[in-house]
């Protein structure tokens, strides 16, 4: 797994190179463990009762959700939407001068916008009803002038495979797979040879508490289900060039995105 420390991340000494190669890096220790428990508190007064806006595990359709709302399990949270807007200790977070620093040596430009169309949420993987998600790239719904965005995923919690922690695979996002690789849903196909070639080059991201794993948009990532007796939680946000404007009219240019200043 590609990582750095955080002393590194504050200098302008980063692993571009190693990010630019493998289309993620985790950056370890880059936020302060007192400030991802007081994240986490607030994430669990919004999951108990649950705080709109959200998603649901029912809502998805994927492997081990919920049939329906109406099935054991159906009101089990899988996203808390709209994190930018929930607690001002997200917000303060996502635009900090150590997020802009890190986003503009990977992006290789100042002018960085946060999205509040993509992510922007507090991700969970609840035991029990927790779904797995197949090997996708975020770009394939997202709709923009260039497929050049970057997500950050702030771990509150251990994270690996057992509680449905990501894996990715690397240099994927440098991979061109013809449609017949992905089926309808645009998910990577398992039963192809040439396709699991690239999943068994995968690898897990095991995360602590304040570690972010930073992964380009193109990079092809899967999340098994929880199968620990504790939810998992994390904060996602992305970020686009400025210059890299939504698409008018698409889902990705619903909501005003967010100006970072260094």
């Amino acid at each position: 797994m590609n990582t750095t420390d955080p002393n590194r991340a504050r200098s302008s000494d980063i692993a571009v190179d190693a990010f630019r190669r493998d289309g993620y890096l985790v950056i370890r220790n880059f936020v302060d463990v007192s400030l991802c428990r007081q994240m986490s508190e607030i994430v669990d007064a919004s999951l108990d009762p649950p705080l709109a806006p959200l998603e649901f595990e029912a809502d998805v359709h994927y492997p081990g959700a919920p049939m329906s709302k109406t099935s054991r399990g159906g009101f089990t949270p899988r996203r808390l939407l709209s994190a930018f807007t929930r607690h001002e200790l997200f917000r303060r977070w996502a635009t900090s001068a150590d997020m802009s620093r890190v986003l503009a040596a990977l992006m290789g430009t100042d002018e960085i916008s946060l999205s509040q169309n993509h992510h922007n949420c507090i991700m969970t993987k609840h035991p029990g009803f927790s779904s797995l998600t197949s090997w996708h790239q975020d770009i394939r719904y997202w709709r923009f002038d260039r497929p050049e965005l970057v997500s950050a995923w702030l771990a509150l919690d251990h994270e690996d495979p057992d509680n449905g922690g990501l894996s990715l695979i690397p240099g994927s996002h440098r991979s061109d797979l013809g449609r017949g690789r992905l089926d309808a849903a645009l998910f990577m196909r398992t039963d192809l040879p040439e396709n699991r070639e690239m999943i068994d080059s995968a690898v897990a991201a095991v995360l602590e508490p304040g570690d972010v794993l930073f992964f380009h948009c193109k990079t092809y990532h899967a999340a098994g289900r929880n199968q620990t007796d504790r939810v998992k939680k994390s904060v996602v946000f992305t970020y686009r060039a400025t210059d890299n404007g939504p698409i008018p009219e698409t889902r990705s240019a619903t909501y005003q995105d967010i100006a970072l200043n260094r």
